[in-house]
């Protein structure tokens, strides 16, 4: 007798098994297995035989015809199958043919004394006595005396009637197979996997059954790719590292085990599916054991969740199991605080990037992983004498850039680094790369680069397989992208791309000359600062008027110094004048804040005289006399220089006084005062005689008008008359 043993190799919820059953008399057992497969042997019993069930016709033969069931041949199978699959067993052969199969007696348990499994298929009339076998031994007598039982009682093959209820219907081709997969509606089926399976050689193709229909389909693993056997011309298959553990493991608990099936799609005529045993999932469990890796093309269509499969196949890439034993991690390199952290968003750089502040003060250009912003595809520009502008002519550059700074702008984000991409070289087609951290970049807890993505304003990059410089996130956003393309969102819409008709007025004089007026009557109008090219003077693209200008700060000197920085921040500004160059002088304002006021409070400038004549002097010299005092920066070597009394000599000179009749009609504290002509008397008391008369008529409702600089307006005087 020889023990087959029942450990079924690596570890794993599933547990292990003994073999396979071919038939109502023919079986697989395996041994113990030592640091791989075990060996397999196949044993018919003696004496008996059962039914034989369907085979389909060779390929190739034109005269071949599928063999449907023999009667009862079908039981007798799945009657050994429930009793043997994942028990141990004994067995003993008793002879050999020429061509090598072995016949003997098979028990269940670690010896003989187990139940002789020949027997009970008599006893059940699943099985008969070969003809022509005598009962000369006390083997024989007792299958004799079996049979004679279950023919008394009528079981099995021995029942009234032909048994045609027993032959399976089997269907080995489906005209459609993707109305088939559709029609089951990603519902767990019943079913179980086919015999054939200890002879494939690829992990994932599993031959299965469908019950209770017999349908017999192959299913390969959704989401999940294996080492597989590889086969060259006439040579002998050569298996990659980990393939024969693999299918091992797959084998050893699946086959012929009782399983539901979930057809999730169908590729190139493939069903793809998951297997679930009431023990454990098997593509989960392949990629915790380190005997697969996910796959792109097919894990969007797990329906059990991608992120279940990522996370196996993390697990096993931490502990480095089998195909992994090599793995390097994309930020090995990088010490936990430089992986995970909080920052505040200080410039929308592109649709891609941004710079954010660390805790330390220092600032950090961050690329969100994995996707890539609008492109200009082929020549989308008429003139070829106008530079390109890529924010404004690459179609949703704008609305992408846009999105980002109305959301991160000044907010503080989590970061997660996903991995680093170093630098490369300019080629003839692709320009060259500094090195890059990419990294998903969220706030509130929402994905910004999956948002941008699914609004149809950025594309998810596609990656070679073996590639894991990638987002952390990334089935989510291929998942988005999805949802974009299905919707037609912004890039993937069929509707014509926005266009941005911006005016670029920097430098223009003539061009200035016109928007000036413009920019003053609407007083306070939203910008966003595009660059800076100094302290006080910055680049402004103005949405409403749809152009960019060159803007200097008012009561600022003029300067050059500082970095160039791209800001992507919105503000909003007063346009007072514009110098000769075409450039706009005024005040910038962002969130109450004056930029000039600001600057001066902390000693980064100094009041301009040409601000004099401004209403924000006042606060001007208040900060500049506050940053004076505290001596820091630009007055950082700043001595107070002692007053002296000046008395003013006039010089005597012929005056001739031109004198009007004036009536006074208002005296301020700082001794301004206010005068009408007396000579023009009759002609403003008609005139507000029709201006009250118009009042009492229509009375004015509160609140109706908002008055903005230069507006001729009236008002109520002190003494209550219009």
């Amino acid at each position: 007798p020889v023990a087959a043993g029942s450990n079924g190799g690596a570890g794993g919820a599933l547990g292990g098994w003994d073999g396979a059953v071919l038939s109502g008399c023919a079986i697989i057992v395996r041994g113990q297995p030592r640091g791989g497969p075990p060996p397999e042997r196949q044993i018919n019993l003696s004496n008996i035989r059962a039914g034989n069930l369907a085979r389909r016709a060779a390929a190739g033969q034109l005269d071949a015809k599928d063999t449907p069931d023999e009667p009862w041949g079908f039981p007798a199978r799945e009657f050994l199958r429930k009793k043997l699959i994942g028990k141990e067993v004994c067995f003993t052969v008793e002879y050999k043919t020429p061509q090598g199969r072995e016949y003997g007696m098979v028990y269940l348990g670690k010896d003989m004394s187990g139940e002789n499994i020949a027997e009970s298929l008599v006893a059940e009339g699943l099985a008969s006595r070969r003809e022509g076998i005598r009962a000369n031994n006390p083997e024989q007598s007792r299958l004799a005396e079996l049979e004679e039982q279950a023919k008394s009682a009528k079981k099995g093959m021995w029942s009234e009637g032909t048994g045609s209820h027993t032959i399976r219907d089997l269907k080995y081709t489906i005209e459609n197979p993707r109305h088939f997969v559709d029609s089951m509606h990603q519902k767990p089926v019943n079913g179980k996997l086919a015999p054939a399976l200890a002879l494939g050689v690829v992990p994932l193709l599993l031959p299965a059954l469908l019950l209770p229909d017999y349908y017999l389909v192959t299913v390969m693993l959704s989401g999940i790719k294996c080492p597989t056997f590889k086969r060259e011309a006439d040579a002998p298959e050569v298996p990659e590292p980990f393939a024969a553990e693999a299918k091992f493991f797959t084998e050893s608990r699946l086959l012929q085990r009782d399983v539901q099936i979930v057809l999730e799609s169908c590729h190139n005529q493939n069903i793809l599916g998951t297997i679930l045993h009431p023990n454990g999932n098997i593509t989960e469990l392949l990629l915790k054991e380190g005997f697969a890796r996910c796959v792109d093309w097919s894990i969007a269509v797990y329906t059990r969740g991608a992120d279940k499969l990522r996370a196996a196949e993390r697990f096993a890439k931490e502990r480095k199991l089998r195909i992994w034993r090599d793995y390097v991690a994309p930020t090995a390199n990088l010490d936990q605080k430089d992986k995970q952290f909080v920052a505040k968003v200080m410039q929308v750089l592109n649709a891609d990037a941004i710079v954010v502040k660390l805790n330390s003060g220092d600032h950090k250009t961050i690329h969100l992983s994995s996707i890539r912003p609008p492109r200009l595809e082929g020549d989308s520009t008429q003139d070829k004498n106008r530079k390109l502008r890529p924010l404004y002519d690459i179609p949703y550059m704008f609305e992408a850039r846009e999105f980002l700074r109305k959301k991160l702008i000044g907010k503080k984000v989590n970061v997660t680094v996903d991995y680093i991409r170093p630098a490369s070289s300019a080629t003839e087609t692709v320009p060259a790369f500094s090195e890059r951290t990419c990294a998903t970049v969220s706030i509130g807890g929402i994905n910004i680069a999956e948002a941008l993505v699914s609004k149809g304003l950025a594309t998810v990059i596609r990656y070679r397989q073996d590639d894991d410089q990638r987002s952390s996130h990334y089935d989510e956003l291929l998942a988005a992208e999805a949802r974009a393309i299905k919707n037609g969102k912004g890039l993937h819409s069929k509707k014509e791309v926005p266009i941005h008709r911006v005016a670029d007025i920097s430098g223009d004089t003539q061009k200035a000359k016109q928007f000036l007026p413009f920019l003053q009557r609407a007083g306070r109008s939203e910008a966003v600062v595009e660059y800076v090219f100094s302290g006080s003077r910055l680049k402004l693209f103005m949405p409403k008027e749809t152009c960019l200008i060159t803007f200097l700060l008012a009561g600022e000197p003029p300067a050059r110094a500082g970095p160039p920085l791209s800001m992507a921040g919105g503000v909003e500004v007063e346009v007072e004048s514009m110098d000769k160059a075409g450039n706009f002088i005024g005040w910038l304002h962002i969130e109450g804040l004056n930029l000039s006021v600001a600057l001066v409070e902390h000693a980064l400038s100094k009041v301009h005289f040409t601000a004099e004549r401004s209403p924000y002097y006042k606060a001007l010299l208040g900060a500049e006399e506050a940053a004076k005092q505290r001596k820091e920066k630009v007055w950082s070597h700043y001595e107070e220089t002692p007053v002296e009394e000046v008395v003013p000599v006039l010089e005597e000179k012929e005056r001739t006084a031109n004198y009007k009749p004036v009536f006074v009609t208002e005296i301020t504290d700082d001794l301004h005062f206010y005068v009408q002509d007396v000579e023009t008397g009759a002609q403003l008391e008609k005139l507000m005689e029709n201006m009250r008369a118009e009042v009492g008529t229509h009375p004015p409702v509160e609140g109706s008008y908002a008055p903005r600089r230069g507006d001729f307006c009236i008002a109520k005087f002190v003494d209550g008359e219009w």
